[in-house]
């Protein structure tokens, strides 16, 4: 059985198998729940959430927050220091500015006075009183580069407790996959960036996480140059060189935070870093078109065509 709905601004999806059917729809209608919850929470376009409390204050003073946004907060700023800052969770202090669907990107010397709030140095973690602090009045984060995937993993958790064995939840291009599909793998395929009916490529998948960042998600072109969402942290701009990126893993806020990483790095830097990192693959679409992998998929690529 499955179910989609609007939320986080984007397309979820929940597909499961159980015996029980009542019991089935219950768990996916604690999925859709448990999403809206997180959206509530920590959207940074809901003026009453958390996430908009703590970019309001946090500036002046440091803000108590619940567990639940003090650990992902930290877990970004982990993941900004482990990519050497291509990951940072304070890029909306220049990103707030964009508006895509109007096509409306900031001025140079806009970005040139907010581009000193991007740095996750300045966001301060109080672990004794549970609260986050900014040491710059620029500052503004937004989780967008990694909230969807901590909530596909918050359902995921939900639905195991609930004795569900094979299910997909998925949010935008985050996915992660509770068991197999009845016996086979799911299937999830990474659409071509510039052909939204086509198929790139498609990975096998059984207990594991998929996300894919794009410049095709939310964007607009403005005299041959498209203005995207992911912005690189050094300049405050739409990052260049690359179209799409995918990483395997084995959690959601993994895959989500390490393809924001790689898209900032580009293909051949980004590719490395994954290869330094355990159990995680990508695949790369560059400004070309051309096709990037690991060597781990690589092999695994081999060993298929070989069986």
């Amino acid at each position: 059985m499955s179910r989609e709905e609007a939320v986080m601004g984007t397309a979820i999806r929940v597909e499961l198998w159980h015996e029980n059917a009542a019991l089935g729809e219950s768990a996916m209608g604690a999925v859709i729940e448990e999403m809206h919850r997180i959206d509530r929470a920590m959207s940074p376009f809901k003026p009453d959430s958390e996430l908009s409390r703590l970019n309001r204050e946090a500036a002046r003073a440091p803000v108590p927050v619940s567990r639940e946004l003090f650990e992902l907060i930290e877990r970004s700023v982990e993941f900004s220091e482990l990519s050497g800052g291509a990951f940072d969770v304070t890029f909306a202090s220049v990103g707030c500015m964009f508006d895509y669907r109007a096509g409306i990107r900031p001025a140079d010397d806009k970005i040139a006075s907010a581009l000193p709030g991007i740095d996750y140095r300045h966001v301060r973690l109080d672990h004794a009183r549970r609260a986050i602090g900014f040491a710059h009045d620029k500052v503004q984060i937004d989780l967008g580069g990694i909230a969807k995937g901590h909530a596909v993993d918050s359902c995921i958790a939900l639905l195991r407790a609930r004795g569900v064995r094979q299910a997909l939840v998925m949010a935008g291009g985050d996915s992660r996959v509770l068991g197999d599909k009845r016996g086979r793998p799911w299937m999830i395929g990474i659409r071509d960036p510039r052909n939204k009916d086509a198929m790139a490529a498609r990975i096998p998948l059984v207990d594991a996480a998929i996300s894919t960042s794009g410049d095709y998600e939310r964007y607009f072109d403005e005299d041959g140059v498209r203005y995207h969402h992911i912005i690189d942290p050094k300049t405050g701009m739409s990052a260049t060189g690359v179209r799409s990126v995918t990483i395997i893993g084995p959690d959601a806020t993994t895959t989500e935070g390490i393809s924001k990483s790689v898209f900032i790095k580009g293909p051949e830097q980004g590719i490395r870093f994954v290869e330094s990192l355990p159990e995680i693959d990508a695949v790369v679409i560059d400004d070309r078109g051309n096709m990037h992998t690991t060597r781990g998929l690589r092999r695994e690529s081999t060993a298929m065509h070989e069986g």
